[in-house]
């Protein structure tokens, strides 16, 4: 969607990313007293009066020191900029004018857009304008007082911001595919959504822990829209104190849980660990549509027997995750991961279809044709009446059975096997609901479902 852009700079611990969740209404950026929570750019979308436009957040600047991170958070500050329509300065209005927020003041009024001082941190109305007032000396026009965590003066500063936006007569509805990276801590996710963008969207580096918001991308492929995410790399949980690791994997597992396609990236120097395998098993939890992304493949030595010896380890230990399937690429160099994209599409369509109950009883009648359902030790035969899919996103397909009691997990998972060789669901789970009935009340409920 194409809307106007606002980015949210300052120094460390002004109160930034508690500015981007009121404008947005939401509490997706990190909130956290510990200075430099933010690093990546983040964004959401906002809405004012009759406008929509998206918010930018940004890491907090600090000019003159290249330790740690704070480089990488400059850089993305800039092309936080470059993008923006306007951007706002917000400063600390308790702690008054300091000289980082003279040096960034210098440094925007160098910019060619519209800057709005919004001075935070001024919940008292009586003391207010007086806290403002200090920051005309930035000479960066009219300080707001306002509060983020409660809202006091946001609207007068919106009011200001929306006025120099570019107006847009319609917004058009785009659908898009919501494709989550998730993986353990450096496995390259931030790597992974850099190369299918084509661009430095998120701060890359070979310390654990780098990404903590979720980041969220836009783009167009060949006429599909898709809404990349990355995320926070998942630790075992009894290594994870509570903080802002804690609430980094939190946007994490909602990552997963809005996603249309999770990516699950796999080191391939260190193969399948537990973590993954518990990863794997979050995916299947939220029924989401899943490809094995099997990443750093160039830094592996390989022979004739290398590929498929890799894929027997993983599917060996991700054997309840075979639905998936499985790509080995380098996210440095750029090997296979542009055929990403053909696989996301693939499993975004499984996700979502729809069986006709004609084609369901088909499947079923062949199946049962091959290997009949178990007999009980008391000589009481399962039968399956029919079947009907009741729900996609992951599909659901119910199956009547006069007792659900008399399948065990071998037949369950040869009739899950067929449907997946006979309909190609190849990258969704599937569900089977196992449903006891009575033969009257089945063919009743059959002829019904056949006509539907």
């Amino acid at each position: 969607m194409s809307l106007p852009i606002v980015a949210i700079v300052g120094r460390p611990n002004v109160g930034k990313s508690t500015l981007v969740n009121r404008l947005a209404a939401s509490r997706q950026a990190i909130v956290h007293d510990q200075p430099g929570i933010t690093r990546d750019r983040t964004y959401q979308q906002a809405f004012w009066l009759d406008r929509d436009f998206i918010v930018i957040d940004t890491g907090g600047i600090v000019f003159d020191d290249d330790t740690e991170f704070l480089p990488m958070i400059r850089e993305q500050a800039n092309l936080a900029l470059s993008e923006a329509n306007a951007a706002i300065l917000v400063v600390d209005g308790q702690a008054g004018p300091t000289p980082a927020d003279e040096e960034l003041a210098r440094w925007l009024r160098q910019q060619h857009l519209p800057i709005f001082l919004a001075v935070n941190k001024c919940e008292s109305p009586d003391q207010s304008i007086i806290l403002a007032s200090q920051f005309w000396e930035l000479n960066l026009g009219e300080p707001y007082p306002i509060s983020s965590i409660h809202g006091n003066g946001t609207g007068d500063l919106l009011d200001a911001v929306v006025a120099e936006l570019p107006s847009i007569d319609e917004l058009p509805e785009i659908e898009e595919t919501n494709v989550a990276i998730v993986g353990r801590p450096n496995v390259g996710k931030s790597t992974l959504l850099n190369a299918l963008t084509g661009k430095n969207r998120s701060i890359v580096s070979p310390i654990s822990g780098t990404t903590r918001d979720t980041i969220d991308m836009h783009i167009e492929r060949n006429g599909t829209n898709y809404r990349l995410i990355d995320t926070a790399g998942i630790r075992r949980k009894k290594n994870v104190e509570y903080g802002a690791e804690f609430f980094s994997i939190n946007r994490a597992f909602k990552a997963i849980k809005r996603a249309d396609v999770v990516l699950l990236v796999i080191d391939a120097v260190d193969g399948v660990t537990e973590q993954d395998q518990k990863l794997a098993d979050r995916i299947i939890e939220e029924g989401r549509a899943a490809i094995i992304v099997v990443n750093k493949w160039d830094a592996v030595e390989k022979d004739s027997y290398t590929i498929y010896d890799f894929e027997k380890h993983i599917r060996d230990r991700l054997y309840f995750f075979d639905w998936a399937e499985m790509l080995f690429i380098s996210a440095q160099t750029g090997l296979r991961v542009d055929k990403l994209f053909g696989s996301i599409d693939k499993a975004a369509i499984a996700h979502q279809r729809r069986i006709s109950t004609a084609v369901i009883n088909e499947v079923l009648q062949e199946a049962i044709r091959w290997h009949s359902p178990p007999t009980s030790r008391q000589g009481k035969q399962g039968k399956i009446y029919y079947g009907t899919q009741v729900s996609s996103a992951p599909p659901v397909i119910a199956l009547f059975v006069n007792d659900p009691k008399r399948f065990n997990e071998s037949y369950k998972r040869y009739i899950d096997r067929q449907f997946r060789e006979q309909l190609d669901f190849t990258g969704t789970p599937v569900r089977f609901a196992w449903r006891g009935k009575k033969v009257r009340e089945a063919e009743r409920s059959a002829n019904r479902a056949t006509k539907v």
